[in-house]
């Protein structure tokens, strides 16, 4: 579990990231002081940024395979999640003000089977072959989903048959995630 500090933290290095790019300078994150203190943001763990715009998904991208400590990776992870998500249009300096941010940072992936998916605890990966889809353990509780439900979406998320979970080739990780957003 992170600290309050290290959250905050986090927060800070993502607002002066996107602060950075909308005034066109480069940004590189410095990185907290000393480790002992802030030890969190010095691990390689799996993190997802989640934008919000009131009620609505603004954006949400995450990596599984960091290849940096936490501060650093947190940072191109928020900046692909404000300009990069395929779903949305790249989010826009006037709306900086409007948005709230929320981080999930993942546990390792355990590879399980479906049955061992508890709905508000877990988050899940499906994978086959080139396709995957994963769905943090959050998105379950906002719909309302039951597992199979759960697992079904993740499964179209892959690109794949809604019932691909019941495949032995398919493979499936379960993981918990510490969610935490900026005005909490």
């Amino acid at each position: 579990m992170l600290s309050d500090e290290e959250k905050h933290y986090l927060f800070k290095l993502i607002r002066e990231a996107l602060n950075s790019y909308f005034e066109g300078k480069p940004f590189s994150p410095s990185p907290p002081l000393p480790e002992e203190k802030y030890p969190h943001l010095f691990e390689r763990r799996g993190a997802f940024v989640t934008f919000w715009k009131g009620k609505n998904l603004r954006g949400c991208i995450g990596n599984i395979h960091p290849q940096q400590p936490l501060y650093e990776e947190i940072c191109e992870i928020a900046l692909s999640s404000a300009l990069r998500d395929p779903r949305f249009p790249p989010l826009k300096k006037e709306e900086l003000s409007e948005i709230e941010i929320e981080i999930s940072l993942l546990s390792p992936l355990v590879k399980a089977d479906p049955e061992k998916l508890e709905v508000g605890k877990h988050g899940i990966l499906i994978k086959r072959g080139y396709y995957q889809g994963l769905l943090l353990p959050q998105v379950a509780i906002e719909y309302n989903w039951d597992a199979e439900t759960f697992l079904r979406h993740a499964c179209l998320k892959a690109g794949l048959p809604e019932d691909c979970y019941l495949d032995p080739d398919t493979e499936i990780y379960l993981f918990t995630a510490e969610v935490f957003t900026e005005n909490e």
